[in-house]
């Protein structure tokens, strides 16, 4: 399961999401919203990795992020801010697209067929929600979690709107810009949110 704590983040989620979407080229427009998110586990249980939907200008964007204890060695770049939490104290809050755990459950849940983790809300160690979905996400393959390989790292192809990865044998296309069309993949993880549905990210073997 998800498990996301009951707190405050200084700066929130909505400040560093609109302030790193200014300084993309590739973004038009200010954020006016969030639409809502799907998450998926790290097995390990140290890494958060939320996928948000956000409305920008007339556009909605999908952003892949992580959340770290402590710096993600060789990412500075893709650093989007760190931030206080109430319940973990300081986070790091990356670009996902850079991040081996994150990519990995995402490759992990395209090609097994894995959908979204229920949302369950804790307060000091304990269940106080399981909140309603509102954004779905499910993989497309069948194959046993067990062959899906482990990940040394990320190679980025190309990062922009529709970023371009290589990790463990695979490409992996992330749609960042949400326009009606398709992440290409063999694979891929099909979301769905009010108003609408698509493959947001794509996996095919190299």
């Amino acid at each position: 399961m998800s498990i996301v704590h009951k707190a405050t983040l200084t700066p929130t989620k909505q400040e560093i999401f609109g302030a790193w979407l200014a300084a993309q080229p590739w973004c038009e427009g200010d954020l006016n919203h969030t639409i809502g998110s799907y998450r998926f586990d790290d097995p390990a249980g140290r890494v958060g990795i939320e996928c948000v939907l956000l409305e920008v200008g007339e556009s909605v964007v999908h952003l892949p992020v992580s959340y770290r204890e402590a710096p993600l060695d060789g990412a500075a770049d893709f650093l989007m801010a760190t931030t206080d939490h109430s319940a973990l104290g300081k986070r790091y809050v990356y670009d996902a697209c850079a991040d081996p755990v994150a990519v990995r459950a995402l490759l992990a849940a395209a090609l097994t067929g894995a959908t979204q983790e229920p949302m369950d809300i804790y307060d000091q160690g304990r269940l106080v929600e399981r909140r309603d979905t509102v954004v779905t996400a499910a993989g497309t393959g069948s194959w046993e979690p067990d062959a899906v390989p482990h990940l040394d790292g990320v190679t980025i192809r190309s990062h922009g709107a529709d970023p371009q990865l290589e990790a463990g044998g695979f490409a992996v296309v992330v749609k960042r810009v949400v326009d009606g069309t398709q992440a290409d993949g063999a694979e891929s993880i099909e979301v769905a949110w009010p108003g609408g549905a698509g493959s947001l990210v794509g996996v095919r073997h190299l």
